[in-house]
């Protein structure tokens, strides 16, 4: 078992205390526990974001606060009317727009998606970038919204995925071609387990970088680009 533990943060291996784990083993979980439960409460804060872009956007989803977007995961998906308003004069023809959403986790965000974006963007000569959108309270298909108000070919979503016991930091992102409301997951591409002790910068950057490149190319995404990856485009490691 102890050689398994090299290869997987799982846990395995625990070793007992009579009928149950060790104590020490039952306080790192609770431990984990807690650190995911406050990963899902962290607070995103917009303005360490405000100076990344000269042209970046706050926005709101239609959920109110923490409580109401955990309850109706269908608000975070929407803008609320405010954010409708700012970015109806900012439409344009754009190749792509980044946006920057909390999801269940603004630790992954803040610890993640400004190196990754900063990779990834520093890359991309010739593309016509939208105003970088920041959006507390939002789910992934928020970003179909944006992309669409926006007139953008394709959205990328940076946001921070569900805390597990081992991740509370996980980033993923979401790339879809033609947003617009009503896209489905199958219509998207997902890159996840952006972090230190996951997939790293480096790879997450590589592989987007080339869907972004196939959208554009085949005007696609979801399912039909995915099953068209070939292996070397694939990260060999984290």
């Amino acid at each position: 078992m102890k050689s398994l533990r090299e290869f997987t943060m799982a846990r395995v291996g625990l070793g007992r205390a009579g009928n149950s784990i060790p104590l020490r083993e039952m306080l790192a979980f609770q431990l984990a526990h807690a650190r995911a439960r406050d990963a899902v409460h962290f607070p995103l804060n917009p303005a360490e974001f405000g100076g990344f872009s000269p042209r970046s956007v706050m926005l709101h989803s239609a959920a109110r606060n923490r409580a109401e977007y955990l309850r109706r995961p269908d608000l975070g998906r929407r803008l609320d009317e405010a954010s409708k308003e700012q970015l109806h004069p900012l439409r344009g023809d754009f190749d792509a727009a980044f946006v920057i959403a909390d999801g269940l986790s603004a630790l992954a965000v803040h610890r993640n998606a400004p190196d990754l974006l900063r990779s990834v963007t520093a890359r991309l000569p010739g593309w016509r970038l939208a105003p970088l959108t920041i959006v507390e309270q939002g789910r992934v298909a928020v970003g179909d919204e944006i992309g669409e108000l926006l007139g953008a070919s394709v959205v990328v979503v940076l946001i921070g995925e569900r805390p597990g016991l081992s991740s509370p930091d996980s980033l993923g992102v979401y790339l879809t071609w033609n947003p617009k409301i009503g896209r489905t997951d199958a219509e998207r591409n997902c890159i996840s387990n952006i972090r230190p002790e996951g997939l790293s910068m480096g790879a997450a950057a590589e592989l987007l970088l080339f869907l972004m490149s196939e959208a554009r190319a085949r005007r696609l995404s979801g399912v039909g680009l995915k099953a068209e990856l070939p292996a070397t485009a694939l990260p060999s490691g984290s």
